[in-house]
C-alpha cells in the first residue's frame, strides 16, 4: 500500500511538472488579432508581389443572365469571381515574435489598399477596359498564407451573335479574363476545381442556359510581352415561346393569305386592296425583324431569306392580279388566238381543275385504256373510222371556245396552285431547318 502511495504521488508530480511546462494557448481576442496584424503588416509591402511568379487560381460564380442583345451584341452578367493566392509574408508561421501564440486566429480580413492583388481585366468588356477593384470586398487570409478575394459585379461583355436560326437560335458568348501590367513570367492564371459555378443562378426569362465552360487560352503577346488569360463560355438557347406565337406563326399565316388574292372575286373590286395589305404587312414584319438582327453579313439569318422571298411573292401576286383583272375586263371583240385557247385547253384548264376539267380527263383515260383491254382480249382492233372518231374529237377538245371572263377565271386558280405549293415548300423547309438547328445547337 505505501509502494503504491509513492507511485502515485510522483506522477502527480510529474503532470505537474508537465502542465507547468506546456504552455495553454490564448483565447481570441481583439487584442491578440490587433497584435497579430502589426507583426503582419509592420513590413508589409503591398506594391512588392508576393514571389517571382505568383500562380493565381480563377473560378467564375454566374448568378444571372440579364441581357442578350443581339442587336448590339453584347451579354449582361452578374456574377462573382473567386480569386485566390498564396502569400508567403502573411504566414503565421513566419511571424518575428515568438511570445505570442496565435493558433487561436483563423482568419484575417483586409482590403486590396492594405494587401497585394493581382491585377485582372475583363478584356472583352464593352462598357470599359479597367482593372477589377472592389475597396469594401475584404480579402480573406488564411493561416497559411492563402489569400481569397470575391470581386462581384455586373459584367457587360461583346458577344459576336449568330442570327441564322433566329428566333430559335443558340448563342455562344465568352467572358475573357486576363492578367494586366503583369507578364506571364509574373503571374500565371489557373483554373480552380469546377471553375464555373452554376449553384446560385436565377433563370432568364428569355435565355435558358445550356452549359457554362472554361478553357486556358494561349497567352496573349501585346508589345512583344505575353499576358496569361483564361476564357469562360456561356452558352444560350432563347426560349420559343413568346417567337413562335409572335413572329413564326403570323408570318406562316400571312404568307397563305397571299395566295388567297386568287380565290377573291375580281367582280368585288378587292382584289387590288387585299394583296396590297398583304404585302405591306409583310414588309413592316421584315422592317421589324431587321431591327432585332445585326447589321452584320457574316451570317445570313434564314427567316430574313424566307420573308424576303414571301414578299417576292407578294410583289409579283399584285402583278399577276393586275394582269388576271384586265383579262376580265377585256370585251368579246378581243379575238382571242387559237393558239392561247390550245394552250389553255391542253394544260391550264387541266392543272387549274377548272370545272372539274382534270378529273373528267382522268376519268376519260381511265375509261379509254379499258375499252382498249376489252378490245384485246376479244382479239379485235380499232378500226380507222374509230381513230378518225378519236381524233376528231380531241381535235375539238384542243380548241374549244373560251371567253376572256373564262380565261381569267382560269389564270387565278392556276396562280392560286402555284401560290399555295411555293408556299407551302417555303414554309415547311424554314421550318425544318430552324428546328434542325435548334435541336442541334453544337452545329449553330
Amino acid at each position: 500500500m505505501l509502494e503504491m502511495d509513492i507511485h502515485t504521488f510522483i506522477i502527480f508530480i510529474l503532470l505537474g511538472v508537465v502542465q507547468t511546462t506546456i504552455a495553454t494557448p490564448p483565447v481570441y481576442s481583439i487584442a491578440l488579432e490587433e497584435s497579430l496584424r502589426t507583426e503582419l503588416f509592420t513590413s508589409y509591402t503591398a506594391q512588392q508581389r508576393p514571389d517571382k511568379k505568383v500562380r493565381v487560381g480563377i473560378r467564375f460564380h454566374l448568378l444571372t443572365v440579364n441581357d442578350l442583345n443581339i442587336k448590339d451584341q453584347t451579354l449582361s452578367l452578374s456574377g462573382y469571381l473567386t480569386i485566390d493566392w498564396w502569400d508567403s509574408r502573411l504566414q503565421w508561421s513566419n511571424t518575428s515574435s515568438t511570445s505570442q501564440d496565435y493558433t487561436s486566429i483563423n482568419f484575417l480580413f483586409a482590403t486590396e489598399e492594405h494587401v497585394w492583388r493581382p491585377a485582372i481585366i475583363i478584356e472583352n468588356g464593352v462598357d470599359g477596359i479597367s482593372v477589377i477593384s472592389d475597396t469594401s470586398v475584404p480579402m480573406r487570409i488564411a493561416h497559411d498564407g492563402r489569400v481569397i478575394w470575391n470581386p462581384a459585379g455586373v459584367y457587360k461583355v461583346n458577344c459576336e451573335s449568330d442570327t441564322k436560326y433566329y428566333p430559335m437560335d443558340t448563342q455562344g458568348c465568352y467572358l475573357k479574363v486576363s492578367a494586366w501590367a503583369y507578364t506571364q513570367a509574373e503571374i500565371e492564371l489557373y483554373f480552380k476545381v469546377e471553375p464555373v459555378d452554376t449553384s446560385f443562378y436565377a433563370e432568364n426569362g428569355e435565355w435558358d442556359l445550356l452549359s457554362a465552360e472554361s478553357f486556358k487560352a494561349e497567352a496573349q503577346t501585346r508589345d512583344g510581352d505575353s499576358f496569361s488569360s483564361v476564357f469562360f463560355l456561356i452558352r444560350l438557347q432563347r426560349r420559343l415561346l413568346f417567337h413562335v406565337v409572335n413572329t413564326l406563326f403570323p408570318v406562316a399565316l400571312m404568307a397563305i393569305l397571299i395566295a388567297f388574292v386568287f380565290k377573291l372575286p375580281v367582280d368585288s373590286g378587292e382584289k387590288i386592296g387585299f394583296s396590297l395589305t398583304v404585302l405591306l404587312s409583310y414588309a413592316v414584319y421584315l422592317t421589324l425583324i431587321s431591327d432585332n438582327i445585326p447589321s452584320t453579313s457574316n451570317t445570313v439569318c434564314y427567316l430574313s431569306l424566307y420573308l424576303a422571298f414571301i414578299l417576292l411573292l407578294a410583289t409579283i401576286a399584285v402583278i399577276l392580279t393586275t394582269f388576271v383583272i384586265n383579262l376580265h375586263m377585256r370585251t368579246d371583240d378581243e379575238r382571242m388566238s387559237n393558239s392561247l385557247k390550245k394552250f389553255t385547253s391542253n394544260y391550264l384548264i387541266k392543272f387549274a381543275c377548272w370545272k372539274n376539267k382534270c378529273c373528267h380527263r382522268k376519268n376519260t383515260v381511265h375509261h379509254e385504256r379499258s375499252d382498249l383491254q376489252i378490245y384485246n382480249i376479244k382479239g379485235t382492233h380499232l378500226s380507222e373510222n374509230n381513230n378518225s372518231h378519236y381524233n376528231e374529237t380531241k381535235h375539238k377538245e384542243g380548241s374549244i371556245d373560251l371567253t376572256w371572263k373564262e380565261l381569267s377565271e382560269i389564270m387565278d386558280k392556276v396562280f392560286y396552285n402555284i401560290y399555295m405549293i411555293l408556299i407551302a415548300i417555303s414554309t415547311f423547309v424554314l421550318f425544318v431547318v430552324i428546328i434542325f438547328g435548334y435541336n442541334n445547337p453544337d452545329t449553330s
